[in-house]
């Protein structure tokens, strides 16, 4: 179950977090709430030690979710880039709750960056979150599929981007690639191919009706105008601007910003056309509901020579019954 998914009112106040994202013996520079009835208490202020006793006491009272001020969300969110790697590697922490944690933490840094992209720090942090999702997915054999387990559908930028991210290494880890080096840009490009969206204002993004042409030519400059805002940090590795620039490049020279064909579109380019288009279509809208899996697609695959044509038929193998279990 994804901590996330909790009523609005306690979202607007206080961040639900993961028992298990807590580490023994670790003093946590956040106050830690628990619902009692529909009220938050406090439990533990942030100058006081967690514990292995305070651990099994909430474990034996089958508290597996505690809460965090949102006031305080930039300590915890530092907290658990300290520690991702220990909780990743974890072993008494089940996949499906490492999953959670890690989709979650990454959500909140994406937030960050879309808040200021041209911050080194935050794409620093990205690649570093990035790297560790990688590893995750290398490792954990079921990582994939409890990845989509705690994934959210409901269309944000933020939420697009980070399922973007996992859709497009776990596709990639689908058709062999294993190197970390190439996963990890791929990782970060991904994460990252929306950035450009921060300059197009929230009213032609969450428009309900049809775009006009105007409103549309300022849609396709976002993927330059997110390799422009990446420029100004100079931190991503060449091959990393593919995704952010080739989301939207199609086979068939249909795409933007060029109008490129299929022997100019990079690997990392049609590997993410593909995550991006089925979790655009996957993901509830302001101005359209979301398909299932088999009908998006099968939408895809009506799209003429729009996407490279044995990379869709992979990856609606890994989208399938059997493709998810073998990650």
């Amino acid at each position: 179950m994804n901590v996330a998914s909790k009523s609005s009112t306690v979202q607007d106040k206080y961040l639900p977090i993961y028992l298990d994202a807590l580490r023994i013996d670790s003093i946590v520079d956040f106050d830690l709430y628990l619902k009692i009835g529909r009220d938050l208490i406090l439990y533990r202020a942030s100058d006081l030690p967690f514990t292995d006793r305070t651990r099994h006491t909430l474990l034996e009272n089958n508290v597996e979710t505690l809460f965090v001020p949102t006031s305080e969300r930039e300590q915890y969110q530092n907290y658990i880039e300290s520690n991702i790697s220990m909780i990743l590697n974890d072993q008494s922490i089940s996949t499906e709750t490492k999953s959670g944690i890690i989709y979650d933490s990454t959500k909140l840094l994406v937030r960050d960056v879309l808040a200021n992209p041209t911050l080194g720090e935050n794409i620093q942090r990205s690649k570093t979150m990035v790297e560790s999702s990688v590893g995750y997915i290398l490792k954990e054999k079921d990582a994939f599929h409890n990845l989509i387990k705690v994934m959210s559908f409901d269309y944000y930028t933020y939420t697009h981007s980070v399922n973007v991210c996992t859709f497009s290494v776990a596709f990639a880890r689908h058709l062999g690639f294993a190197d970390e080096e190439f996963l990890n840009n791929l990782g970060v490009g991904a994460l990252l191919h929306d950035v450009g969206k921060t300059k197009v204002s929230d009213r032609i993004l969450n428009k309900r009706g049809r775009l006009s042409p105007l409103e549309m030519e300022i849609i396709k400059r976002h993927p330059q105008w997110g390799v422009d805002l990446m420029e100004e940090t100079d931190m991503l590795e060449k091959e990393a601007y593919y995704p952010i620039i080739q989301h939207h490049e199609r086979e068939d020279r249909s795409g933007y910003p060029h109008g490129h064909g299929s022997d100019d579109i990079h690997i990392y380019g049609k590997i993410v056309a593909i995550a991006d288009t089925f979790d655009a279509m996957t993901t509830h809208r302001v101005y359209q509901p979301a398909k299932e899996t088999f009908p998006a697609l099968k939408t895809m695959f009506g799209c003429d020579d729009a996407y490279d044509r044995e990379l869709l038929e992979k990856f609606a193998a890994l989208m399938g019954p059997t493709g998810i279990a073998d990650i």
